[in-house]
């Protein structure tokens, strides 16, 4: 089959009364594009009749793909499914309770044609809760910003285009769709972000909780440790056994202190706990990161993946030419 240039993915869990609305709505504007297109439905282990409108509009609408898992596995498992199902060149996903509104897909395509690899939705004027719902969201998109230095003010919207390449490499856990801008950005991908319209919720009821922030945040620190620890995570375990190290040696220098001015004894103070307390998490810490190496290079070594990323190379040797070289030559 020829590949789509759009493809859609839209995560679903119990919209049962959103669905019909928002497909008819999401066609209609797809129709008004003049471009090829799919729609993929990931129906996220739903309790209700989600799976059966799809059903019914997919017999219908062969442009429709749908995909049904067995149990609710999260938003990012649904979003992941979803890119991999994807043949389009360009791929929006976008949440399924009507919230984002389909006539901005046209918008964000503009901006992709403009030269941008993401563009990512910001709900400017966002149609929910302060506290419950925007409030968190904000601080949320303050601490992102700040440790990836990728500033965006809404990394949880839904709405947004790549280029089919900025995602070829992707792997999605946890709650780590949001960051897939993050992801592009540290491998050389432009992004930027427009406004978007925002509707308040019609119908069903919303799973998103302040439980969610907490989420968002750790895998946050996952993610950094990945950007700036993944083929050197010896750095990480390494400087902080060091670090350690010196707090105990500070530790011993103090305690000795006490005992040859007089003041206290060994046993009349903590420091010689808090000496052999240190050294063991120093030394826990530099094994832990030398085990860290092994995994690594384990990983990259097995699947002969590399720690880099090529842009483009020109008149470069192609293998045939290395292994007609005479013998010696390689190592010249």
């Amino acid at each position: 089959m020829d590949r789509p240039q759009l493809s859609v993915i839209i995560p679903l869990f119990n919209e049962e009364e959103n669905v019909q609305p928002l497909l008819d709505e999401l066609f209609g504007e797809l129709a008004k594009l003049g471009r090829s297109h799919e729609v993929i439905c990931v129906d996220d282990g739903s309790s209700d009749g989600t799976f059966a409108v799809l059903s019914r509009i997919a017999a219908q609408r062969p442009e429709l793909h749908v995909i049904r898992f067995r149990l609710n596995f999260g938003q990012t498992a649904a979003m992941s499914a979803g890119i991999e199902a994807a043949r389009g060149e360009v791929i929006v996903p976008m949440d399924g309770d009507l919230q984002n509104d389909p006539a901005d897909i046209g918008k964000l395509l503009g901006r992709l044609d403009a030269g941008y690899d993401v563009v990512s939705g910001w709900r400017r004027d966002r149609r929910d809760r302060e506290f419950g719902r925007k409030l968190p969201s904000r601080i949320a998109n303050l601490l992102i910003s700040a440790i990836s230095g990728v500033r965006l003010h809404d990394y949880g919207c839904s709405l947004k285009a790549y280029r089919r390449e900025v995602l070829r490499d992707v792997k999605l856990y946890g709650e780590m769709h949001r960051f897939i801008p993050i992801y592009a950005s540290w491998q050389g991908a432009r992004v930027t972000e427009m406004v978007v319209n925002h509707r308040p919720r019609r119908a069903g009821r919303s799973k998103y909780g302040l439980s969610r922030t907490f989420k968002v945040v750790l895998d946050l620190l996952v993610v950094k440790f990945l950007a700036s620890y993944a083929t050197k995570p010896i750095y990480l375990f390494g400087g902080f056994g060091l670090f350690s190290w010196l707090c105990a040696l500070g530790a011993f220098v103090w305690a000795l202190y006490y005992k040859l001015a007089g003041l206290k004894d060994f046993v009349e103070t903590p420091l010689p706990l808090v000496t052999v307390m240190f050294t063991l998490i120093g030394a826990l810490s530099l094994l832990m990161g030398l085990l860290a190496e092994l995994v690594i290079r384990t990983y990259y070594e097995s699947q002969n993946k590399r720690p880099y990323l090529v842009a483009e190379e020109l008149n470069g040797a192609r293998p045939a030419d290395v292994r007609s070289l005479p013998p010696g030559a390689r190592g010249l």
